[in-house]
């Protein structure tokens, strides 16, 4: 018998193709039936927007955070909380007990309904039974009295300063202190925190992401492998940036926003998002909230950008002209745009900032005040096309 005929490997970005493949091709002969269409996406085209003109006392909004029936919203004067049954805005500034006006971080413990705040030179401040309690540099174990974000973990209330990350037990009333002294960390303005499944993230300005696991106390780093501040020289290899802006865990799966890109770690595969091959609106991202482990939501300065598929690459990104009030929602997969829907006025302005998941539901805080994603017949991840409820 015949040896077989050896196959020459060509490569190109993102595959590998044999000598016999394109033999195959070049005769006419298909190798394997075109792959079925993987469907559609959830489309939000229901949605209301909270701003000054609904009773917020700021539009400059920083921070949202779902607690049950209501939404505790953090802008730039203060603290506000939406009921979502009654459509009526409570707020508290400094003249009703707020140590601090400008509200940049929120975590609602759903066991005491206590809020915790963070303050953008203020401090932190417990909001529990009407009362404001406040720790600051001076009388507490915070690192900075800017505190950009905060976390729940357990007992543990975690924030992101810009001299570091300080962790306070809220039942030993004991404080830690982690900067470059003690943590794998070259700089030590942490930006941004999160807290699940056993792991504490820190998006850290110009050292990536620290990853803290709560029952070993051990930390572990990922950072952009190139070393590259300008480019990502090489694909998909790790973090897109070293400048990173927020981290969410959920399902095992770690979402990472930069000012530069964003990036997907499934604890095997890394994948960058850009936004000239992905639906992400832009490189410059603030934030992000993650729903799955297949869906994240990204907060960029030129539109809201969902990940709803993170197998088939499959995004939509939302937009809107504020002026006029309409808006558009644009299907993508990878760099193929698929489909264009008319949402109407959705997010209240593109410079979005933060984020929030309320079941089937989404909240979205801007520069220009709250837009609410109502989610009637949402479903997650795809649909086949022809029963698929997005809107056409």
């Amino acid at each position: 018998m015949k040896n077989p005929p050896q196959l020459l490997r060509l490569c190109f970005p993102g595959a590998v193709l044999t000598l016999g493949m394109l033999t195959a091709r070049a005769d006419g002969a298909a190798d394997s039936k075109a792959p079925a269409d993987p469907g559609l996406p959830y489309v939000y085209t229901k949605w209301e927007q909270v701003t000054m003109h609904e009773g917020l006392p700021n539009d400059h909004i920083f921070a949202v955070q779902v607690d049950k029936n209501c939404v505790w919203i953090g802008s730039e004067e203060g603290l506000s909380r939406y009921d979502k049954r009654t459509k009526k805005i409570q707020t508290w500034g400094e003249k009703e007990g707020l140590p601090w006006r400008v509200v940049t971080g929120l975590a609602v413990n759903p066991e005491t309904g206590e809020v915790w705040i963070a303050m953008f030179g203020g401090g932190l401040a417990r909001f529990s039974g009407g009362r404001f309690d406040h720790y600051t540099q001076l009388n507490s174990g915070l690192v900075n009295d800017v505190v950009y974000s905060v976390a729940l973990q357990g007992e543990n209330v975690w924030c992101a300063t810009t001299a570091g990350a300080s962790r306070y037990n809220t039942i030993k009333n004991k404080w830690d202190i982690f900067t470059e002294k003690n943590a794998p960390t070259e700089e030590i303005w942490n930006y941004n925190v999160s807290a699940n499944d056993g792991k504490v993230h820190l998006a850290v300005w110009g050292s990536g992401v620290l990853e803290f696991d709560v029952k070993t106390e051990n930390w572990k780093t990922y950072l952009d492998p190139d070393g590259e501040m300008e480019i990502d020289l090489y694909r998909d290899d790790g973090i897109v940036h070293n400048i990173t802006t927020g981290a969410n865990y959920v399902d095992k799966v770690l979402w990472i926003s930069t000012y530069f890109g964003c990036s997907r770690y499934d604890g095997r595969h890394w994948r960058g998002y850009f936004d000239h091959d992905c639906g992400l609106p832009s490189n410059f991202n603030n934030n992000i909230k993650a729903r799955s482990g297949q869906e994240a939501w990204f907060c960029s300065d030129k539109g809201l950008g969902a990940c709803m598929d993170a197998e088939s690459d499959t995004w939509v990104t939302y937009t809107s002209n504020g002026k006029e009030h309409t808006g558009k929602a644009v299907i993508q997969r990878a760099h193929d745009r698929i489909k264009t829907v008319d949402t109407g006025y959705n997010v209240p302005h593109n410079f979005v900032i933060c984020a929030d998941i309320d079941g089937n539901d989404v909240w979205i805080g801007t520069s220009k005040g709250v837009g609410h994603g109502i989610g009637d017949g949402y479903y997650p991840r795809l649909r086949p096309a022809p029963t698929a409820t997005a809107p056409k």
